[in-house]
């Protein structure tokens, strides 16, 4: 269960996220990006970021990686064979089944409690980090509010800006914090904002720590749980739950390829 300052934080991050658009002025290069988080302190902080956060903020370094990633995602552009075959899905499959044989009683009790398959899981898990083996090499505070700024989907990750600053100020991460390109984090890669949404404390330890593989892995189950999962009903194609797996990730392609591995390790 979250705790109690976990719910807290979410609930204003709720607020934050029906807000209108912030008033800091988006840019596509890194020119006004210290312009923009002069700019964009006043308005985290009117959304309830505390000292740590702002101090993250300040401390943020323009990241032209992500930017140069944004910019270059060809992989969604492949068929789905091609996808599973550059993503290593054979691989993904074979580990997903010895994971799920070696921690049974984990993935049913996560499924008892959200209702989701092992398989789904663990394909998320297998694709998103190779079961944990790369969770990333960029700064998450600096890589977000990167694409916070950028006029290209600046409203999108606006919120999750916000929300990798409540992480920081809530001690979950630093500003050091390595995750992928993107700013997701952790073994499932969480965008900040669902993190700070849908993250729980799956191992009882009294904090929400997405670096770690039971809070993770019980975090994505309460993700897809939140967006709609209903238990016991299919995940493939045309069945109820496979527009859950889109609210995964936005890529058609991405989303085949879960429920395809799902399948195969649940099989």
């Amino acid at each position: 269960m979250c705790s109690l300052k976990t719910i807290t934080l979410s609930l204003v991050l709720a607020t934050t996220l029906a807000a209108p658009a912030f008033a800091a002025q988006c840019g596509n290069d890194s020119g006004g990006f210290n312009a923009w988080k002069s700019a964009f302190a006043a308005e985290a902080k009117k959304a309830g970021v505390k000292q740590r956060g702002l101090d993250a903020l300040a401390n943020a370094s323009y990241a032209s990686d992500t930017i140069k990633a944004d910019r270059n995602q060809k992989s969604f552009k492949y068929t789905l064979d091609k996808f599973l075959q550059v993503r290593g899905a054979d691989t993904i499959v074979s580990q997903g089944r010895k994971s799920k044989a070696k921690n049974a009683g984990f993935y049913s009790s996560l499924e008892k409690q959200y209702g989701v398959p092992a398989g789904v899981l663990l394909a998320i898990h297998g694709m998103e980090t190779g079961f944990g083996g790369f969770m990333g090499g960029s700064a998450v505070v600096s890589a977000i509010t990167t694409l916070a700024y950028d006029c290209r989907r600046s409203d999108f990750f606006t919120p999750h800006a916000i929300g990798a600053l409540m992480l920081v100020d809530q001690g979950s991460i630093t500003s050091s914090t390595k995750g992928a390109k993107h700013g997701e984090l952790g073994h499932t890669q969480f965008l900040p904002g669902n993190a700070m949404r849908y993250g729980v404390d799956g191992n009882g330890d009294g904090r929400v720590d997405l670096y770690n593989q039971t809070d993770a892995l019980a975090s994505t189950a309460n993700f897809l749980r939140k967006k709609g999962w209903k238990p016991g009903q299919g995940y493939q194609q045309g069945q109820p739950n496979f527009a859950v797996i889109k609210q995964w990730n936005a890529a058609t392609v991405y989303q085949q390829a879960i429920a395809y591995m799902g399948a195969k390790i649940d099989g």
